[in-house]
Order: C-alpha cells, then structure tokens, then sequence
C-alpha cells in the first residue's frame, strides 16, 4: 500500500498493464477526498499538537473473486485511488502476489533512486563545524 501511495496514477496503469490485471472491480467504497488532522510533536518526543490538516483520497474495491483492497493516499487523485485499491485486492490471492510485487519493483527502483539523489544533494551542504584548541591553555 505505501508503495501504491508514492506511485504515480501512470506508474500504476504500467504496473496493471505489466502484471496481466484486470481493472475490474466492484466499489465498496467509491473514491473519496476528505481532510485528515496531522499531528506533530516537537524534537520528536514532546507533547503531541495538531500541526494542520491534509488532503486524502480513499477507496476499497472488491474484485469478482472475492479479494478486498483499500488505499489511502495524499492528494485528490481519485483514480490513483481506485487503481491502487485494485492492486491491493490483487495483492492479497497468493497466486498473483509474486506479480503483483514484480510490477510494483519499477516504483521501487525509482524510490531509492530519487533517496540517493536527495543524500547527495545533502551531502553536498553539509558543514562540518570543529573547535579549534589553542595551545595557551
């Protein structure tokens, strides 16, 4: 499912396409936007805040055979939703998860790609900061 989120409504089709998928499935839940509460803390241990809210899209499908998929992702994009609700119903007979899993590895390739370009690019600020010691001590 965090695979299908960061994937693009494109990458999905590719996915489907390559996996030999049918797109046919029965909403249990039709695409739908709403507005989640986010929540922060400060350094990570303080207390917890509502920090604002975001945007996000869910469905659940049911396949003819019978599998149940859901998706929530960020956004608006409903038929990134539903496609990735599909896959997810996919995902769950054993029969067709090992294709579903080869389909999705593109967007794997391309998440670790676009996570060492954003580690060099930090790299690249990075400041080393050291303290001099002079010797009149």
């Amino acid at each position: 499912m965090a695979l299908a989120g960061a994937a693009t409504l494109a990458e999905l089709r590719d996915a489907m396409a390559a996996a030999c998928l049918a797109e046919e499935a029965q909403d249990l839940r039709a695409p739908e936007t709403g507005l989640v509460m986010t929540r922060g803390r400060i350094g990570g241990d303080g207390r917890a805040f509502n920090l604002g809210e975001a945007t996000v899209t869910r469905a659940a499908v049911r396949l003819p055979s019978g599998e149940t998929g859901f998706a929530y992702h960020l956004g608006r994009d409903r038929p990134k939703a539903r496609l990735a609700a599909i896959l997810d119903a996919h995902w769950q007979a054993p029969e067709r998860r090992a294709a579903v899993e080869a389909a999705l590895s593109g967007i794997v390739a391309r998440r670790e790609q676009e996570a060492q370009a954003h580690a060099r690019r930090t790299a690249a600020t990075r400041v080393n900061f050291f303290t001099l010691v002079r010797g009149e001590d």
